[in-house]
């Protein structure tokens, strides 16, 4: 993929092994000493930890400095974080001319990396949970160790693989700005919990679409495509498939319990991004 010469986002946040100052509570930060304090009181009281910090919330205490100490990061990782960036920063070039035929204004959303776990608007960010978007703040969140997890782990390597990943997220975005999201989960809370899988996975599966959709019209703007680079994001797309995860995983493969697609869903509705470019052929609802 052809990306070191693109241009670089200035919306990426940028959290990579923060350490020394504790958790982000009311605009500050814990201090280490208070956090082990507040783990004291909930060991012997038995309160539950979260509730004691948002105790520490509600009343405005902060303790301890509200500097944050980066640990230094490795040449591998702080590349993975340029490449991220302008991926993002392609996206955010990307998506208005998409979206104008359709008078949306495309909003940019922030991107943050972390390491381990984080807060966000939508309660506490684990880096086990994968990337994810949150919509209550419009951002995404990557732990970069989902790319290695993602080449060695899920035998789905290379650059474009990655650019899919983050393509996705954007897409949840997208969604999100037009309301899909809103309408979906708004339809959720009158199923079951099958039927609300079913609706889960046709959002999913829309947003491997606009994760093509994307990536057409950014090669057509300026090219990034090599040779294999297609083939690199449909195995991605494969390897995070709700029936290549179950079974990895030694569990039961049960379509009603699918949150995401299967592998052959994913590739597909990738593909279709990808081939026509068309935001429109991305109505998953109707398939």
């Amino acid at each position: 993929m052809l990306w070191k010469d693109g241009r670089r986002s200035d919306n990426v946040e940028d959290e990579r092994g923060s350490s020394g100052g504790g958790m982000r509570i009311g605009g500050g930060k814990l201090g280490i000493g208070t956090i082990i304090g507040v783990l004291a009181v909930s060991y012997f009281t038995g309160q539950n930890p979260l509730q004691l910090l948002g105790m520490l919330q509600n009343s405005g205490i902060t303790g301890g400095t509200q500097q944050t100490e980066q640990v230094p990061q490795s040449a591998e990782s702080n590349e993975q974080a340029d490449f991220v960036s302008v991926i993002l920063a392609s996206t955010e070039d990307t998506w208005p001319k998409i979206l104008a035929p359709f008078n949306k204004e495309y909003v940019q959303p922030k991107l943050k990396l972390f390491t381990g776990q984080t807060e966000t608007a939508c309660g506490a960010g684990q880096a086990a949970m994968g990337p994810f978007y949150c919509p209550a703040d419009q951002k995404v969140y990557l732990d970069l160790e989902f790319f290695e997890d993602l080449q060695n782990k899920m035998g789905a390597g290379g650059d474009f693989a990655r650019a899919y990943v983050i393509g996705h997220e954007i897409g949840h975005h997208v969604q999100n700005l037009l309301g899909t999201s809103t309408k979906v989960h708004q339809a959720q809370q009158q199923l079951s919990e099958a039927e609300g899988n079913q609706l889960s996975v046709k959002l999913e599966l829309q947003a491997d679409c606009y994760a093509g959709v994307w990536a057409k019209n950014a090669n057509s703007q300026k090219a990034l495509l090599e040779s294999g680079d297609i083939e690199e994001a449909i195995n991605a797309a494969a390897a995070v498939g709700d029936d290549r995860l179950l079974q990895s995983a030694g569990r039961a493969v049960n379509p009603e319990n699918f949150t995401h697609g299967s592998s052959k869903a994913r590739m597909q509705w990738f593909n279709t991004g990808i081939t026509t470019g068309d935001l429109n052929a991305c109505n998953t609802f109707k398939s």
